[in-house]
């Protein structure tokens, strides 16, 4: 990356945060107000403790999962990512990005030489990230539209592997249930125009014209592993079930001499 590149990329990472517009969370967890003492204290470890890791999120972006093996099952989400080295990156995943917002998940994403280590079950717990790019989809608010490309230049070769532990998008007020894998579209049709719509209109953002600026963008071949659920592969975490009781061994020795 040339250095003047690498300047506007800086200069997008102290920008974010100054022009994104608020999205709110689209639930209200149950439970009373906090009371004057909780956020006193809260007030007062603000103050006085350090939160490295959270300062380390410094990349705000804006984009649309849906769970593995559920297309209908779709949502948008906001994600708060800093680099680890220039292979790895972690997000934390909201449902908006204001004081309401709920930490809806994770998102782990590793460069294309890292994911080609990758064992190929491994692999297909991973997405790729070319047509959320390339359509506009995936978007960086409120920094300069040259830093945001430079931004997408890095991000549509690498890959995501997600998980989502609150279920907000289908309104659960609180984290009930198993994790779910989501993953990343991967053509056009496949997201809900409305979300999209919802999403541009709130952020004031155009979905068309960032899919046309970013034409010249080119999307590397895609791992075969990769986007396994459009092999028909799912892979998702299943509740427990219960085990039929275990007999004793008293129990055990009499049905022997039965």
């Amino acid at each position: 990356m040339k250095v003047s590149q690498l300047a506007a990329v800086a200069v997008a990472i102290l920008a974010l945060g100054a022009c994104e517009r608020d999205s709110p969370s689209r639930v209200r967890a149950p439970g009373a107000d906090e009371s004057g003492k909780t956020e006193a204290l809260e007030a007062g470890a603000d103050l006085l403790q350090q939160k490295a890791p959270l300062r380390a999120l410094n990349a705000y972006l804006n984009g649309f999962h849906f769970e593995n093996g559920d297309m209908g099952s779709q949502m948008e989400a906001h994600h708060f990512c800093g680099h680890i080295n220039q292979d790895v990156i972690q997000c934390v995943l909201f449902d908006g990005n204001g004081d309401s917002a709920k930490l809806v998940g994770i998102e782990y994403i590793i460069s294309a030489t890292l994911f080609a280590s990758l064992p190929a079950e491994e692999k297909h717990l991973w997405h790729s990230h070319v047509h959320e790019v390339k359509s506009g989809q995936l978007i960086a608010p409120g920094i300069p539209l040259i830093a945001e490309h430079e931004l997408m230049e890095e991000i549509i070769g690498t890959y995501g592997e997600t998980w989502h532990t609150w279920h907000t998008g289908k309104g659960d007020a609180l984290p009930v249930g198993v994790p779910a894998l989501m993953v990343g579209f991967t053509r056009d049709g496949q997201l809900d125009e409305r979300l999209l719509s919802e999403r541009d209109a709130r952020l004031e953002v155009r979905s068309n014209e960032i899919r046309a600026q970013r034409a010249d963008i080119v999307g590397p071949v895609i791992d075969t592993d990769a986007d396994a659920w459009e092999k028909g592969i799912v892979m998702q975490i299943q509740p427990a079930r219960q085990a039929p009781s275990a007999a004793t061994p008293a129990e055990a020795t009499g049905r022997a001499r039965q």
